[in-house]
């Protein structure tokens, strides 16, 4: 099964899911990587603090606008990516055929991305490293 079209969600889609969704731009470019809010920031950008720890990594988020989950984004999605097994939940329970191909990132070695929104920039820090080590077991299953 092929994941060419990657949906990665969290809550206001302006701090977590940009963050992934972009390190999953770097690393596949020929794949389809978009990402929604469950309750989305709709039009806002990405939050600065998570551009700040993406900013070493020469990853530029100022073109991400916030967007809302919907059916459409769904449905389209071979793979959905959530920060916690509740955001898995929500999904599956308004989308019942997005079931098996919903997971939170951090299925693997069962861990939650905590939402930094509107805490200081540590807690992006930490949330950027969860990300990236979450997003570690999936690789050879994305390829």
């Amino acid at each position: 099964m092929a994941f060419d079209n990657i949906l990665v969600v969290c809550v206001g889609n302006i701090c977590r899911s940009p963050i992934l969704e972009a390190l999953l731009k770097q690393q596949y470019p020929n794949k389809h990587v978009e990402s929604a809010g469950l309750s989305a920031v709709v039009g806002n950008g990405v939050d600065p603090k998570s551009q700040q720890v993406m900013t070493p990594y020469n990853i530029d988020m100022s073109d991400h606008i916030a967007k809302q989950i919907d059916e459409k984004l769904v449905k389209k999605a071979d793979l959905i990516f959530t920060m916690s097994d509740g955001q898995t939940k929500w999904i599956e329970e308004r989308w019942p055929h997005c079931r098996g191909k919903t997971f939170k990132i951090g299925h693997w070695n069962d861990k939650d991305i905590a939402d930094p929104y509107r805490h200081e920039l540590a807690l992006f820090e930490v949330a950027r490293k969860d990300i990236v080590e979450s997003l570690k077991p999936w690789i050879d299953k994305i390829s």
